[in-house]
């Protein structure tokens, strides 16, 4: 059993899981055959494979029944930017575009920083003296970034993350959380492995291994949201075909890819994972963030239980956000470190 809060209403909420005996047979045999079958199971052709299954071919469509998938995966067709009659095979389903600017506001405070994604969100530190040191259980952050990108090891050295887990249901563009400059963009090869908790907890430092892209962002200028330099980083998962960079100043209008050099602005839609679940990452420099307290105190809260909390056995607790709210604010401002 996995359990995660709902933000919204403080809820403990079940997490249904799609394709969850799948996934448990896949890394219940890779923990037991790990050479052979983590590479065939994580392999970009495989993935490929069950994303066509699943979401292109005829008898994916039928087997998932649109309306019913839908209906299920309690997906609101009200805040969808196109006509629901047009959302007939399961890729539209996955890719779908939604009234961002009227069905998720952004924040008053302009110094907010927001969540990337629809998703679920667990919040960490690099620091092991701080009490949701969990970074080592996930990923090695010099692997993450990049063996190659030296320069960027010492800058997110100590730093604080935040994990934000897209699941099948969600709304799957991203969204950019910070206003500033793209100082870095580059892509790291890598494997598919599925972001269930179950896969996640199977294998050692997980998101160090699958492929991502990374968006480094200069947010010290003016203008920008002042919170130091931020990492962004989309990993790819199993069934993701590709993570597509789509960054739009006015809703999805004239899209144009990421690259070094261009403001990108808080709040607008950056790229489009396809489809599935994923993962994005944010890092920060070490004391430039303050998290939102709601989202520190759910973390480790005792009575949700969660696969994490069962297999590490301390308590990581997930919490259910939205695009575009709030996660946090720059350290430096007073009226926020209380």
């Amino acid at each position: 059993m996995h359990e995660f809060i709902d933000r919204q209403t403080g809820n403990i909420i079940r997490e249904e899981f799609y394709g969850d005996k799948v996934v448990k047979f896949l890394y219940s045999t890779i923990r037991e055959n790990p050479n052979f079958l983590y590479k065939i199971f994580t392999s970009k052709r495989v993935s490929e494979i069950f994303s066509f299954f699943l979401y292109d071919s005829f008898l994916g469509a039928k087997l998932a029944g649109t309306k019913t998938f839908m209906k299920k995966m309690g997906i609101d067709l009200t805040e969808c930017f196109d006509s629901p009659d047009n959302l007939d095979t399961p890729r539209k389903i996955f890719e779908r575009k939604i009234r961002y600017w009227e069905t998720r506001p952004l924040p008053e405070e302009e110094d907010a920083i927001v969540s990337p994604a629809d998703s679920k969100v667990t919040l960490g530190s690099s620091m092991e003296n701080k009490y949701f040191y969990i970074k080592n259980k996930f990923f090695d952050h010099q692997d993450l970034l990049g063996a190659e990108k030296k320069e960027w090891h010492k800058t997110f050295e100590d730093g604080d993350f935040a994990i934000f887990r897209l699941t099948p249901e969600k709304y799957h563009y991203t969204h950019v959380p910070v206003t500033g400059v793209v100082i870095d963009f580059y892509s790291i090869d890598g494997v598919y492995n599925s972001c269930h908790p179950e896969a996640l907890i199977s294998i050692c430092h997980p998101y160090s291994k699958n492929k991502r892209f990374v968006t480094v962002i200069d947010t010290d200028i003016e203008g920008g949201t002042n919170v130091g330099i931020v990492a962004m980083i989309e990993i790819v998962a199993l069934l993701i075909g590709d993570i597509v960079q789509c960054y739009s100043e006015y809703r999805y209008d004239n899209p144009v890819k990421v690259s070094k050099g261009i403001l990108i602005k808080k709040g607008q839609p950056k790229s489009l994972f396809r489809p599935g679940s994923s993962t994005v990452i944010l890092f920060f420099q070490k004391n430039r963030i303050k998290f939102a307290q709601d989202l520190l105190k759910n973390s480790s809260r005792e009575d949700v239980n969660t696969i994490f909390s069962k297999r590490l056995g301390i308590p990581v607790v997930e919490t259910d956000v939205k695009v575009r709210s709030l996660i946090g604010w720059p350290l430096k401002k007073d009226k926020h470190t209380g």
